[in-house]
């Protein structure tokens, strides 16, 4: 499935999932994440943002390759709303932004550069409230805004193939396959390997910033992250979280750190429960899917 399939929330650009958010958070940040955004300008200023775009299209299109979306308008719908909103209070909040659940039970989620984000079915339906997915997608959308993907792979010295493919796209030439492919290649690596430790802890900074921003009880996220480690070692939905991230809590213990109090005029926003559970009972599975898996 193309990554046009995902649902283009541009247009949902204006909703609202509360009223308004607080004065106090639409200012709320810390100084190290204005120190990360700052390094990666610098580090990233070769690579042009219709670059970052492209190639978070092919990566997104690799990755859809091997768990489509779930087909559900309503909830993808839904799960673009709340992204959308979120990433509304970031530092780019003027990319093109996507989101998607996926049809996978693996505990995940994932963002590709540019502005692609995609949780998993697995995840989605763990979660308790649309505060705790407005964190998890944060902490994706957090990635995207700091380029972590695209410093990656520059690293892994792939992005001097995009100048190229992008390019002969836009001189109407066509691409080259073996250097889409070898961008592909690349990206399909980074998420079996993860991101570097320093950039996940970063992510869950940003998060609980950016959920605060738009409203919603920033602790949430922390939830989420007690929710997985209490989940045993072996349980094999989330043996590639596990691998690709550092111990749930080594992140809880520094998440709370950075935070120290700092986010506790916050916590009383809004979790929003039963908005989430409408759209999980949408996503159980019948009676008839279940006997069809279990014969499988």
């Amino acid at each position: 499935m193309k990554t046009s399939t995902l649902i283009c929330a541009a247009g949902l650009a204006a909703w609202s999932i509360l009223a308004s958010a607080p004065l106090g958070a639409l200012s709320l940040n810390f100084g190290e994440i204005k120190d990360t955004l700052s390094k990666v300008k610098q580090a990233t200023s070769d690579v042009p943002v219709e670059e970052e775009i492209e190639t978070g299209g092919m990566v997104m299109t690799n990755l859809l390759g091997a768990a489509p979306l779930v087909p559900d308008e309503e909830a993808q719908r839904y799960v673009n709303r709340v992204g959308m909103w979120v990433a509304q209070q970031t530092e780019r909040a003027g990319l093109p932004w996507r989101f998607g659940i996926i049809a996978s039970d693996n505990v995940n989620a994932f963002a590709a550069p540019g502005g692609y984000v995609v949780i998993t079915r697995g995840l989605f339906m763990m979660l308790n409230n649309e505060a705790e997915l407005a964190g998890v997608l944060g902490h994706e959308i957090g990635h995207v805004v700091a380029r972590h993907h695209l410093l990656a792979m520059k690293k892994d010295a792939r992005m001097g193939l995009l100048g190229d493919v992008v390019g002969k796209a836009a001189e109407n030439k066509g691409r080259d396959k073996k250097k889409v492919a070898a961008i592909m290649d690349a990206g399909t690596q980074l998420y079996a390997r993860g991101l570097d430790r320093e950039d996940e802890f970063a992510a869950d900074r940003m998060g609980v910033v950016y959920a605060a921003r738009a409203g919603y009880d920033p602790y949430a996220l922390l939830d989420v992250l007690t929710t997985l480690d209490s989940l045993k070692d072996d349980e094999p939905t989330i043996a590639l979280l596990t691998k690709t991230h550092p111990p749930f809590k080594d992140r809880l213990q520094l998440l709370d750190l950075a935070i120290e109090g700092r986010l506790d005029a916050f916590a009383a926003q809004p979790v929003l429960q039963d908005r989430l559970l409408a759209m999980q009972l949408r996503l159980q599975p019948t009676q008839q899917q279940q006997a069809d898996t279990k014969k499988k």
